[in-house]
């Protein structure tokens, strides 16, 4: 029997950044928990493959989230084919690590852009199909928000500014019933990061700044999750939840 506090059977959830990483273990999750799956991703290769593992009954869509317009459609397409929205797991994101003196500034734009402007347009074109219904909305920030590692500059920006949207959105939302949340973790392997931990140098030192001894899994963050999502966590918003092996007690 299932636990009526954390329950998502049949809810109309989207997740974004689908296609891989943490996007991809949370469709997984939610649909092992029976909810109404529509999961999207910039590229149609990577959400194709995510719903082949899924099952036909779960929806794909492809979609920028910075381009406003496609963001309105993948919500207008979930009203009209799969029922009222309930919530969004936006794990959609760019990771862009190098230092400050030699950042490139369209990389840094790029970062801003997919974190936080994305971030944005899908918060709100989500909170007006739950005007009437209310919802959850939950965000992946990181550590990074509040620490400051060095080579940063783009990424801890943008999560300091998605934790700080976070707040202003559901203050703004919280009379309808619409919740805006986030989840922060720290270094966790997933194909985004891949790329760094390979440096054994830049591995060696992440690992050092959490207390834990490891890095995170997607597998880590199910739970949190599914408190932002589920009836138990229905008095929660504004909140960035740091699940971090204790990386942010450093």
């Amino acid at each position: 029997m299932s636990d009526p506090l954390f329950d998502v059977r049949g809810k109309s959830i989207l997740v974004t950044g689908a296609g891989s990483g943490l996007g991809r273990a949370m469709a997984h999750a939610l649909n092992l928990r029976g909810a109404r799956l529509t999961i999207a991703d910039i590229s149609r290769e990577a959400v194709e493959a995510a719903a082949r593992e899924l099952g036909p009954e779960v929806a794909t869509c492809v979609v920028d989230i910075t381009r406003e317009f496609e963001v309105e459609a993948l919500i207008g397409h979930i009203a009209q084919n799969v029922g009222t929205l309930y919530g969004v797991v936006n794990a959609a994101g760019l990771l862009h690590i190098a230092p400050a003196l030699q950042l490139d500034m369209a990389r840094f734009r790029e970062t801003l852009d997919a974190n936080v402007t994305g971030a944005f347009l899908l918060s709100r074109a989500a909170a007006r199909s739950m005007a009437d219904s209310g919802g959850r909305i939950v965000h992946f920030g990181s550590v990074s928000s509040l620490v400051a590692n060095v080579n940063y500059a783009a990424y801890a920006s943008s999560k300091a500014a998605l934790a700080q949207l976070v707040r202003v959105l559901a203050r703004e939302w919280a009379p309808r019933g619409i919740t805006v949340n986030a989840i922060g973790p720290a270094m966790t392997e997933t194909g985004m990061t891949a790329r760094f931990l390979l440096d054994p140098e830049f591995r060696a030192q992440a690992l050092a700044s959490i207390p834990m001894g490891r890095f995170g899994t997607p597998q880590d963050l199910i739970g949190a999750m599914m408190l932002l999502l589920a009836p138990a966590g229905a008095f929660i918003t504004g909140q960035t939840i740091y699940v971090d092996g204790g990386r942010t007690l450093t």
